[in-house]
């Protein structure tokens, strides 16, 4: 008998396919339960791989406000140097001046014009300073810190004070005063923070110069309170019993890093908000915009150096956008690797109830083995064949799970997440898949070519 490239062992390649296809069709119902396992694990891969880079693309939507060179300039909290010193401090231990007492515009706003910045801490737009009250701090940012700083600190491109936080709102289709968040600021925030306009005009610095009311409001406040964004452009709105020209309104945007969201802000002249909204308890940030992206850890120091010759005794925080979205990316990547893991977890349990139902089939079918052994076939050929079966069955559920986790991408979405699939993680769940049939399904092909053509025939 001649044995051609296409035989393996006395069968020829295409026979040993048509055997395991017909072992294999001859009990779809033990197959779809032997597969389960790996079903479940493409089904997993696809939507694992969805959600990990839907996160990676919200993180860039709710971060593209950001200016990746921005520094941002605030004066510390005393929360925030207690927290310092405690990490200073061996044990940290008890010091006074934690909380209450003396404080200076603690909750509650105070007696100041407006009184709605009082107490406000966290939260600032865009950079994790703080708004409202310095709360017991006399240190205050101001126009000649950022001249010393624009004169003293070359490379940046752009600086300006800002400041943020909450005022009472009334107009539109508010049935009573409700507080929303209120930036202060100049006529080129809008670039330095790539704010998009839908309608209307931005803050100009003639609005800076004249104390203009004048505002522009963000996509979703203009939609809850005038029903859509383009109701509210040109209508009035009343901020601190005071009202005010809608300019402008802003597109979509997304939260920055702080948590604030464009969407939902309303942006007034920084004069403006200085004299009527915040008054006294107005904690101004400074935000500046370095010409080169690579230079930022420089700038930092160099601003660093000024505020502290300036103010020896008072502490700030700087801090830059490019590394806040490089934290929020790295961590949602860091997400995605441990949904994977998941994933691959429940292959391997998906691996060992097909090797285990293999053992039961080649318990089942050792007579057929020792008929195939008797005719002439090699280990090699029975080994290929339930090799091939065990691989098949765990390609089949494959296939199976990948069709289920794209078809059930639309119904994760239904639950509020983004969810972004890529075609490439079909491919991943098909390799996973091939992969685990082969791996677990090797032992017990081994131990089918290992028996002996007596062997199997004598068992019943």
């Amino acid at each position: 008998m001649s044995t051609g490239p296409e035989r393996s062992g006395g069968m020829r390649f295409h026979e040993i396919l048509r055997l395991v296809w017909i072992n294999i069709a001859g009990s779809r119902f033990k197959v779809f339960l032997t597969s389960l396992g790996v079903i479940v694990g493409a089904a997993t891969i696809i939507l694992v791989v969805a959600v990990g880079h839907g996160g990676e693309v919200q993180v860039q939507s709710e971060y593209k406000t950001l200016n990746a060179g921005s520094i941002h300039i605030s004066v510390s909290t005393r929360a925030e140097m207690q927290d310092q010193m405690i990490g200073r401090m061996p044990g940290g231990g008890d010091r006074q001046g934690g909380t209450g007492g003396d404080r200076q515009g603690g909750a509650g706003g105070g007696e100041a014009p407006g009184g709605a910045g009082g107490g406000q801490t966290g939260g600032g737009f865009p950079g994790g300073g703080f708004s409202g009250s310095p709360q017991g701090q006399s240190t205050t940012l101001s126009a000649s810190d950022v001249d010393d700083i624009s004169e003293l600190v070359p490379g940046l491109s752009e600086i300006s004070l800002y400041a943020t936080g909450n005022a009472s709102v009334e107009g539109g289709d508010l049935e009573e005063e409700t507080d929303y968040t209120v930036v202060g600021a100049s006529a080129d925030y809008r670039e330095m923070c790539n704010l998009e306009l839908l309608e209307g005009d931005f803050i100009a610095d003639e609005d800076e110069d004249g104390k203009s009311k004048v505002a522009v409001i963000g996509y979703t406040l203009a939609q809850d309170i005038f029903g859509s964004a383009y109701a509210a452009y040109g209508d009035t709105l009343s901020i601190e019993g005071k009202t005010y020209e809608i300019i402008g309104v802003l597109n979509k945007m997304g939260s920055v890093s702080s948590g604030t969201s464009p969407d939902d802000s309303i942006f007034v002249p920084y004069s403006t908000a200085e004299k009527y909204i915040f008054g006294r308890e107005t904690a101004p940030q400074i935000m500046a915009v370095a010409s080169e992206v690579g230079e930022v850890p420089d700038k930092i120091s160099a601003i660093k150096e000024v505020l502290a010759e300036d103010h020896p005794d008072a502490n700030f925080t700087v801090t830059d956008a490019g590394n806040a979205l490089e934290s929020a990316t790295s961590s949602a990547k860091t997400l995605s690797m441990l949904l994977l893991s998941a994933a691959v977890l429940v292959f391997i349990v998906g691996g060992i109830g097909i090797m285990n139902v293999m053992f039961v089939s080649v318990k089942e079918r050792t007579q057929e083995i020792g008929i195939l052994k008797a005719l002439g076939t090699s280990r090699r050929a029975i080994l290929l064949e339930f090799l091939l079966e065990a691989t098949l069955i765990s390609v089949l559920g494959g296939a199976l799970g990948t069709a289920a986790g794209f078809a059930l991408v639309p119904l994760v979405r239904l639950s509020g997440m983004t969810v972004e699939p890529l075609t490439v993680s079909g491919m991943y769940a098909m390799l996973f898949a091939a992969g685990t049939g082969t791996i677990f399904g090797m032992y017990p092909a081994w131990k089918a070519s290992r028996l002996t053509p007596i062997e199997a025939l004598a068992q019943e």
